[in-house]
């Protein structure tokens, strides 16, 4: 437990002195929350039930966070990781495989957690957010989004030949999905079309998840199985296509 703990620290100071990495786990969400605010208002609505703008787009923004994670930062960084033989090194020690691995996933939902309260902090500082009560399901809902995401984070850290390339992959799948789960700007702007295809998508379900719960109090099951069925895939598809060398 001790050695899992030291890697867990170690790998919270590596992801500290990444400024690209923190810009676009902490600093973006924030960003575009901030930047939609000032424009459309969080004035509370009758329409919206009583919320504004930015309180009905938290959920959204939690999306953002779970998977700029899963799809950009874990892929890269374990690939990074094999590239300069430092996976291959640690397995070799005392300690393992699981622990080099848990403790990635560890710090990354450390990370996704300061993600998500910076966005709290701000929601609240600059737009009075709005929080609803009793929702504290939400909670799991959140981890089980972040699990889901990093276990396709791992399977693009397995099958993607370098960082720089599994940097590439993963954006160019996470950024359409961003715009048209509904994470960047909300679904009912887009042509019902394009809602269709983004009912497709993972993250628009962890979005919907995460919305249902944030707003209602409710789980939606659609959602949840989705969202458990890509966790499950990508456990056993990494199971196979995970290279530590």
């Amino acid at each position: 437990m001790k050695s899992f703990l030291k890697l867990t620290y170690m790998e919270l100071k590596l992801q500290l002195r990444e400024p690209v990495a923190l810009f676009f786990t902490l600093a973006f969400p924030v960003m575009v929350m901030v930047l939609f605010g000032f424009i459309f208002g969080n004035e509370a609505e009758e329409l919206l039930g009583g919320y504004g703008q930015v309180d009905l787009s938290v959920p959204g923004y939690i999306g953002m966070v779970v998977g700029t994670i899963g799809m950009l930062s874990i892929p890269t960084t374990l690939a990074n990781y094999r590239e300069l033989g430092i996976l291959r090194r640690l397995r070799a020690t005392p300690l393992g495989s699981s622990p080099v691995l848990w403790s990635q996933v560890a710090a990354q939902v450390l990370m996704t957690a300061a993600g998500i309260i910076l966005l709290f902090i701000a929601g609240l500082a600059i737009f009075d957010l709005r929080i609803p009560n009793g929702n504290l399901a939400i909670v799991p809902a959140i981890l089980l989004s972040a699990f889901s995401f990093f276990a396709v984070g791992f399977v693009l850290a397995g099958v993607m030949p370098s960082a720089r390339t599994a940097q590439a992959v993963g954006m160019a799948i996470f950024y359409p999905m961003l715009f048209l789960s509904g994470a960047a700007m909300p679904r009912y702007i887009m042509p019902d079309f394009v809602q269709q295809i983004a009912g497709l998508l993972p993250l628009t379900h962890v979005v919907i998840l995460i919305e249902d719960l944030w707003l209602k109090g409710t789980w939606n099951l659609t959602s949840v199985a989705v969202v458990a069925v890509v966790l499950i895939l990508g456990l056993v598809i990494s199971r196979f296509t995970f290279r530590w060398e």
